[in-house]
């Protein structure tokens, strides 16, 4: 409970700093004196202060468990991930990829509970592009997923790990991009933020959302990007395998988590958001084929190894 309320926050601060010294921006670098230090506190005084506002045609009981229903499926998801070797996970799981899979898509429905709730017809509007990008982005999502299980030759996350070897970083390398980049197109992060495109649609399915209940949405959002990136860590990068792996095997899982957070916030700043056809394509016609791609390479591989 405590690593989920500090470290996604970490990450929005990090953020603020990352995006000011790429974009020139000044307003997060003087909150507090130095380097900006007390700009995620003011942020959090702003939130608590503003009024919980619920439109007069909304569904209030849809409207109001939104928030918790996109935060809190990343918190179950912690659980499955392990943090270092010798047992060092809240709970191993035979099947824990297609565990910790489902559940981030349970996330999702929270954004599509607040379009649908808000009475507003830009919130349905980015609600339902929320649910066309779930759709698109979740099979080549899966299917990297798979390749690595495929690899490992289990579903569980701490089996994938014991598995795991360094020359599997080249081998994998195809699966890690697309994992990576179908994982920020679910969390509708830059430059795959269509269902929230605040110069088009107001900000989508949160336009009605004040106070505390949009800063929960905020918080999903972080949480997800440390979600997303520990898992691409442990799948991809090694997880807690590194020098000194039994003693400072946890460092190591965070170090490439945080490190993976720093490229999520550098694509934010770097690219420009995608039309919606261009964001649906991409996944049909790049991502898919790549996965597909890694799970034959995997296969040849594997049969190659095991004669």
């Amino acid at each position: 409970m405590v690593v989920f309320l500090v470290l996604p926050l970490v990450i929005g601060q990090t953020e603020h700093k990352v995006m000011a010294h790429m974009q020139g921006r000044l307003g997060p670098m003087y909150a507090g004196g130095f380097h900006g230090w007390a700009q995620l506190v003011a942020d959090g005084v702003k939130f608590a202060q503003k009024e919980d506002v619920v439109p007069a045609g909304a569904d209030r009981r849809v409207f109001q468990l939104a928030p918790a229903v996109a935060l809190l499926p990343y918190l179950v998801v912690l659980l499955a991930v392990p943090v270092g070797p010798n047992g060092f996970v809240g709970q191993a799981l035979d099947a824990g990829i297609f565990f910790v899979l489902a559940v981030m898509g349970i996330g999702v429905l929270g954004a599509l509970m607040a379009g649908w709730a808000s009475a507003n017809k830009f919130s349905l509007l980015g609600g339902l592009r929320t649910a066309a990008q779930l759709m698109s982005y979740e099979l080549p999502m899966l299917l990297a997923a798979a390749s690595v299980a495929m690899a490992a030759g289990t579903l569980s996350l701490p089996g994938i790990l014991d598995a795991f070897h360094w020359w599997w970083l080249p081998w994998q390398a195809i699966g890690a991009f697309v994992f990576f980049t179908a994982g920020l197109a679910e969390l509708q992060r830059p430059p795959f933020d269509m269902p929230v495109a605040d110069s088009e649609i107001i900000f989508g399915a949160y336009t009605e959302y004040t106070g505390i209940r949009f800063a929960f949405f905020l918080l999903a959002e972080y949480g997800g990007i440390l979600v997303l990136c520990a898992l691409t860590s442990v799948l991809f990068l090694g997880g807690w395998h590194g020098p000194l792996s039994d003693s400072l095997g946890w460092l190591w899982t965070l170090l490439k988590a945080f490190a993976l957070a720093f490229v999520v916030i550098w694509a934010r700043v770097t690219f420009p958001r995608l039309r919606e056809d261009q964001l649906m394509r991409f996944a049909w016609t790049v991502l898919i084929p790549l996965a597909l791609l890694q799970l034959a390479l995997t296969g040849i591989i594997k049969v190659a190894i095991s004669q």
